[in-house]
């Protein structure tokens, strides 16, 4: 996918192309950001949450039809997926569960938040860290991989009889959550190296949604005897969007990009071309007979100049709306 970029917020220029051409080699087009649906990729910086980082959209887009998929905590970077206007609509369709995270843990301490924004609880000693050797934390960590029982952290976003989690523990309250079956389909050891007062473990991760980074640094330091708790979460990855596509704000700033909706659908989904006639009735939402689109998922329709129009599924003898995004 080729993101669309303008200079500046309110600027009528743009420079689509592939990575890597040149300006001169592009044709600028109008781009209005304000007006624009698209996916933008967001490189996000520690010490703000996911609503401030919608907000920054916001306003440099210029407009209010600005949402997000998969909070990250404050304390960690990387991939938000933000859309943009009539995109917004579109996340909710997309396949982003599946997500992948660079983290460094710490053995040798719990805390309270099981991350490093929490008060240190207990410390291990040195003879019980002298223990932990890299092949018995590679053993602890095969543990985890594939479908696993996980108990959420008690700061998660999980409401507990419709209050947060998080809001409970940090109002004194003794929280306890179940157990949520996800799967760790990779959990790499990168480094483990000695620090003062600890061994810190890097790790890189692929999982399922509802995966919480943070539990698997406390069971890990549980496992071994000595306690954990995470020092650095980096997202690298959500569904098809890595970070080859993310920017950071300030380089929104400087030039406004993100995904065209047209593109992330046609990258999406299976795709169908509409004539006229039928682009006509997708437009209204009207069901289509006839159209052998691809069962058990939906199908990005496109009108004959390439305009993205609606998602359709297979139902029965007919093809029938799942979303639209044009009038």
């Amino acid at each position: 996918m080729t993101p669309t970029t303008s200079d500046a917020v309110d600027a009528p220029a743009s420079s689509p192309g592939d990575a890597g051409a040149s300006a001169a080699s592009s044709t600028p087009v109008p781009f209005d950001a304000s007006v624009a649906d698209g996916i933008v990729i967001v490189d996000k910086p520690a010490g703000l949450t996911s609503h401030t980082v919608v907000a920054r959209v916001r306003r440099l887009a210029g407009t209010r039809k600005v949402g997000h998929a998969g909070t990250l905590d404050p304390m960690a970077t990387g991939v938000l997926v933000v859309g943009l206007n009539r995109a917004t609509r579109l996340l909710g369709h997309l396949q982003l569960a599946d997500k992948s995270y660079d983290a460094t843990i710490l053995l040798g301490a719990t805390s309270s938040t099981d991350d490093a924004e929490g008060e240190i609880e207990v410390a291990a000693s040195p003879e019980a860290l002298a223990a932990v050797t890299p092949s018995a934390i590679d053993a602890a960590v095969a543990a985890y991989r594939g479908p696993i029982s996980q108990i959420p952290s008690k700061v998660s976003a999980i409401k507990v009889d419709g209050k947060r989690a998080y809001e409970r523990v940090r109002a004194g309250e003794e929280v306890e959550l179940k157990a949520r079956n996800v799967t760790i389909s990779r959990y790499d050891v990168l480094d483990v190296r000695t620090v003062a007062g600890g061994i810190e473990v890097d790790i890189s991760v692929d999982c399922s949604s509802g995966t919480y980074i943070r539990a698997l640094a406390r069971d890990l330091g549980a496992d071994l005897g000595v306690g954990g708790h995470l020092t650095m979460l980096r997202r690298t990855r959500v569904g098809a969007f890595d970070m080859s596509s993310a920017h950071t704000l300030e380089e929104l700033g400087e030039s406004f990009a993100m995904l065209p909706i047209a593109d992330v659908a046609a990258d999406t989904f299976p795709r169908f071309d509409a004539d006229a006639e039928q682009a006509a009735a997708i437009r209204t939402g009207r069901p289509l007979p006839g159209l052998k689109l691809t069962a058990g998922t939906q199908t990005a329709m496109f009108a004959p100049d390439g305009t993205f129009l609606a998602l359709y599924e297979p139902s029965g003898p007919l093809a029938k709306p799942t979303a639209v995004f044009v009038s």
